[in-house]
């Protein structure tokens, strides 16, 4: 009897520890979902009123006809982008205003717009820094366990070129061609690498192998090549299908703002004697800001990229991964994102 007493008292404590502690934990992802929810309504508005003034500008007469009915295009296609295809449109609008002269825009105009730049560079920040809280509360296992988010949809991190002001060294975004490698083993997994920004140590991703495309060199060559620097793994140029799809993505990196075009081929690792066997990754050829940025690599399934809470590029490589599985590339270039 004293036993079952000692066993009803524990069990009562624990209650008394952990469903106050559920409780907390769950209003506290409930409030972060709040704030998410809120930077992203400042962000949309501030992103809205950049739109609004980059209209002004098309109409200001500063410039040729086409580069106004250009600037006017894109300013309403950002306005009207669904937020899958935000990010895109948004970045196109931040290339069409860094390439304004703002030397020859009406003083008040030119004001209005580095005061809406600045907002939006503010605004985007809040709103990165309040997805990197709410995601770091959701991955904790308590929270994943007991699905204590609840149905709060997983937020998003909003990932464009922070405007630069005019005057600023290197405002234009560089151009940077580069080719990747979804690279698949025997049981149908992508390898993928985790890193982060030097200037943003808290923000961490993944991606594919692969990089940027040097000079003289074509986009097979640069995949082939980037696969034996990161993995250690050399296979045959003919062993690459594609480049199969093409993302277009406008980013910053270490200070540096860059105007990237991805393009993407796909190779599966061949049995060694007929046997699937673990596969080794080397990743003694990294660079030095490869090893400085560069946290860590792992394979991952379809369903693991399906669920996983983490932040992954391209954002589609877990819907897109079962085809590749089970159907051969027909030879069209894809666009993704």
């Amino acid at each position: 009897m004293s036993a079952l007493v000692t066993t009803l008292v524990v069990l009562i404590v624990v209650a008394l520890v952990v469903i106050p502690w559920l409780v907390g934990t769950a209003n506290r992802l409930d409030r972060l979902h709040v704030r998410t929810d809120a930077a992203w309504a400042a962000l949309d508005a501030a992103l809205a009123r950049r739109a609004v003034v980059a209209r002004a500008v098309a109409a200001a007469g500063s410039f040729d006809p086409r580069g106004a009915d250009t600037l006017r295009s894109v300013a309403e296609r950002a306005e009207q982008a669904p937020r899958m295809d935000r990010e895109a449109a948004e970045n196109d609008l931040t290339l069409q205003l860094a390439a304004v002269d703002r030397a020859h825009l009406p003083l008040a105009l030119s004001t209005e717009l580095v005061d809406a730049e600045q907002r939006v560079v503010i605004a985007r920040r809040v709103h990165n820094d309040a997805v990197r809280d709410t995601l770091a509360q959701r991955r904790r296992r308590a929270a994943r366990w007991l699905r204590l988010a609840g149905s709060a949809p997983q937020p998003e991190y909003f990932e464009i070129v922070e405007p630069a002001l005019a005057g600023e060294p290197d405002a234009a975004p560089m151009p940077r061609p580069s080719a990747r490698v979804v690279l698949l083993d025997g049981r149908g997994r992508v390898l993928l690498f985790s890193g982060h920004d030097p200037r943003r140590a808290d923000e961490s991703w993944w991606f594919t192998v692969g990089g940027g495309v040097e000079a003289g060199e074509n986009l097979r060559a640069a995949a082939a090549r980037e696969l034996v620097e990161e993995t250690g793994i050399a296979l045959p140029d003919e062993a690459l299908i594609g480049p199969m799809w093409r993302r277009r993505v406008v980013f910053s990196f270490d200070g540096r703002s860059y105007d990237g075009e991805e393009w993407f081929f796909l190779a599966t690792l061949p049995p060694v004697n007929g046997k699937q066997v673990e596969v080794r990754v080397n990743t003694g050829g990294f660079t030095d800001v490869e090893r400085r940025v560069v946290d860590g690599h792992r394979w991952w399934s379809a369903e693991e990229l399906r669920s996983t809470t983490e932040t992954v590029y391209p954002v589609q490589l877990g819907e897109l991964l079962p085809d590749l599985l089970t159907t051969q590339w027909d030879g069209t270039v894809r666009t993704v994102r």
